[in-house]
């Protein structure tokens, strides 16, 4: 027991010399948080754009009133791809892509601070209904939207916390 908490004592003294800092330090009133709730997602075009711009917006704006700094234009690539193919030449399984370039512009200059890309893929069953392919088609978007806007968000705030 002693032995352990040693050992616990030991790492916590390591740890805070190693420069980690909490990415959301300072809670709301923190550098990064006040510079993701002063983001503002430009529209996106298409159903995949409607997704990703909800999932961004929910994940950047904390119900701050703030003057936008910044603008988050987005462009996607969404594609469905058959992989699997049955005896009749059907397509057993799908891939679907969620591919965005984003990039953030600093509204009072008009210059991209910030130009990346993010990603994710999933895999879809193709069965008998096609309703049911659909539907499936349609939660791998919502999914993807979810975590490509993830991957935007952390990025953003990296950025914002390297700004500060």
């Amino acid at each position: 027991m002693i032995r352990a908490a040693t050992l616990l004592a030991v790492s916590a003294l390591a740890l805070s010399g190693c420069g980690l800092r909490p990415l959301y330090g300072g809670g709301v009133a923190g550098p990064v948080q006040s510079t993701l709730a002063a983001v503002q997602v430009a529209p996106i075009e298409g159903e995949s754009g409607w997704f990703m711009s909800n999932a961004l917006r929910d994940r950047l704006d904390r119900g701050q009133n703030v003057t936008p700094r910044y603008r988050l234009d987005v462009r996607l690539d969404d594609r469905i791809a058959g992989l699997g193919v049955r005896r009749d030449d059907s397509v057993a399984r799908e891939r679907r892509t969620l591919r965005a370039r984003y990039q953030l512009v600093d509204l009072s200059t008009g210059a991209v601070v910030l130009d990346a890309t993010a990603g994710s893929d999933a895999g879809i069953d193709v069965v008998g209904s096609e309703y049911a392919t659909i539907a499936a088609e349609r939660t791998a978007l919502e999914r993807l939207s979810d975590i490509v806007a993830d991957q935007i968000v952390a990025r953003v705030a990296r950025f914002a916390q390297t700004q500060k």
